[in-house]
């Protein structure tokens, strides 16, 4: 085989491997942005949730605040009523 001949034989092997090498590079450069907007969805996500959690931590709050001034005003009214009972009681007997 001629030198010429060789010398095309490897450039149409050089052009298939850089054909090959040059799709996998688009498809690596594809993963990437479809990685990189997946992980903005995520964080974005994220953040919306963290706002909703922060949100419902200071209902919580707020709630649980109601429920003991609620818990003692119902103990205040129990003694009221244990009271008027024990009264009413006494005229009873």
């Amino acid at each position: 085989m001629s030198t010429l001949a060789m010398n095309e034989v490897e450039i149409s092997i050089n052009a298939d491997d850089l054909n090959a090498l040059e799709q996998r590079v688009l498809r690596t450069v594809d993963l990437l942005k479809q990685e990189r907007e997946a992980r903005a969805n995520a964080e974005q996500n994220s953040n919306t949730l963290q706002q909703l959690l922060d949100e419902q931590s200071v209902q919580l709050t707020q709630t649980q605040e109601q429920l003991r001034a609620l818990e003692g005003e119902r103990e205040h009214v129990r003694q009221r009523v244990e009271r008027l009972l024990k009264q009413l009681d006494e005229i009873s007997a």
